[in-house]
């Protein structure tokens, strides 16, 4: 019998679909565990995973072999800690890709429609025909980290005629880019993109990746687009980019520090589109993230190669 440590708030949506042979602790988000779980082999931790929580639960679980992300991201997860454990990890790579590429489309539509003066002029009950407005078709956007979730903006993007460019490691051709290139190549795009959206994972070699060099390449009517994780940005050089019109606006679903501090100045620029981390919500999400485990345990109990394994080294 295989046991299984599960996040008291999945535990919904996982448990029904279990075979019979599989034995369930349950885990809250501070790490209290309700039965013992040293002879525990799988972990599928919670949403907003504490380093607190993991080291409760890697302490109390000394047997654990495998564990299941439901994020795509898991630069939270790679602590030193984990690190020195034998232990594989999958991620939620795909489950988030349909919400979170609908929501870049929005960013986008936001922007070419000037929906934010439309909606002030509404407020203010004003009727003004002249306001100005772009069209996506034709448009070129440049899309950093080609996965799932890219792949997904790509496609929707494409629907409305935008020319796709899009970065990764090893470039290669893909459905919906017209063209890929290499880690090292996208920065020489810069000045031909009218949207840039992150969309890679956090590593040490993409901390602070769009940094004030990148924003200064950029054309002063592009638009910034990040759904991926905050530390990406230089957020010090993208508030002077902003404030000082290096690029015409963001759309930030992520950002540094997370809650954004009141204090911070992006949540009073009006070229800021500031959003709480929500781009991968979705009434299915639970669902996409129950079933991509139900299979990969199946996968582990028979022994075939699992789906989203995490390569420890590059981070994702």
């Amino acid at each position: 019998m295989v046991k299984l440590i599960l996040p008291d708030h999945l535990i919904a949506d996982i448990e029904p679909h279990l075979p019979s042979d599989i034995d369930v602790v349950e885990v809250d988000s501070e790490g209290n565990l309700d039965g013992d779980v040293s002879d525990a082999e799988v972990y599928v931790n919670g949403f907003y995973l504490k380093t607190s929580t993991l080291d409760k639960v890697l302490t109390a679980a000394p047997r654990l072999r495998w564990q299941q992300s439901p994020s795509a991201g898991v630069n939270h997860i790679l602590t030193p800690n984990f690190l020195q454990k034998d232990i594989i990890l999958t991620n939620g790579a795909g489950v988030h890709a349909i919400p979170i590429s609908e929501f870049v489309l929005a960013f986008m539509l936001y922007h070419a429609k000037n929906l934010r003066k439309l909606q002030t002029l509404q407020d203010e009950h004003t009727w003004v025909r002249g306001v100005f407005l772009e069209e996506l078709a034709d448009a070129t956007l440049l899309i950093l980290g080609t996965g799932n979730i890219g792949q997904a903006i790509a496609s929707r993007a494409k629907a409305f005629g935008v020319k796709v460019w899009g970065s990764r490691r090893h470039p290669e051709p893909l459905p919906n880019f017209d063209k890929v290139v290499g880690a090292d190549e996208w920065r020489s795009l810069l000045p031909a993109a009218d949207y840039v959206v992150i969309a890679t994972p956090l590593t040490p070699e993409t901390k602070g990746l769009i940094d004030e060099a990148a924003l200064r390449s950029m054309r002063q009517s592009a638009y910034l687009i990040n759904i991926a994780r905050g530390a990406i940005v230089d957020e010090t050089a993208l508030l002077t980019a902003l404030s000082e019109g290096w690029i015409a606006g963001a759309g930030l679903d992520t950002v540094a520090t997370e809650p954004l501090p009141p204090e911070s100045p992006l949540w009073s620029l009006p070229n800021a589109f500031i959003t709480p981390h929500c781009s991968a919500l979705s009434p299915r999400l639970r669902e996409r993230i129950a079933q991509l485990f139900i299979d990969n345990l199946k996968r582990y109990q028979t022994g075939q190669p699992l789906r989203n394994v995490v390569d420890k080294k590059a981070g994702y």
